[in-house]
């Protein structure tokens, strides 16, 4: 049986230092569309970049710790979980990602199910 990770595609998504701290940028892979964020800490996210509200960009919210706040209708979501907060209702999907030589990379799942 393989791993997780073996059951991914790692992308190149962008440099490292090219990423602004707290502001997300999209990536786009195969009809698929991320929110990548660097945190203040330097930690990476990345999430699905429509909130499951009413579709709002999340790479264009307000990041404020681990979450980011969807900018039509102010959602909070958990970067980390992607679950959005209460009193509010919902989920997106959450993407692994690593850094080699400077560069990021999202881990895109080859059989990929929402579960949350």
């Amino acid at each position: 049986m393989k791993t997780q990770e073996e059951q991914m595609v790692w992308v190149q998504a962008v440099s490292y230092e090219d990423l602004a701290v707290n502001t997300g940028k999209t990536i786009r892979y195969q009809g698929e569309e991320v929110a990548l964020f660097k945190l203040k800490s330097g930690k990476l996210q990345a999430i699905q970049n429509r909130c499951p509200h009413k579709e709002g960009v999340l790479a264009e919210g307000i990041v404020c710790d681990d979450h980011v706040f969807c900018p039509m209708h102010d959602r909070k979501i958990h970067l980390p979980s992607g679950l959005v907060q209460a009193p509010d209702t919902g989920c997106v999907q959450t993407y692994s990602t690593k850094v080699h030589e400077g560069m990021v990379f999202i881990g895109f799942q080859i059989n990929k199910e929402l579960a949350c």
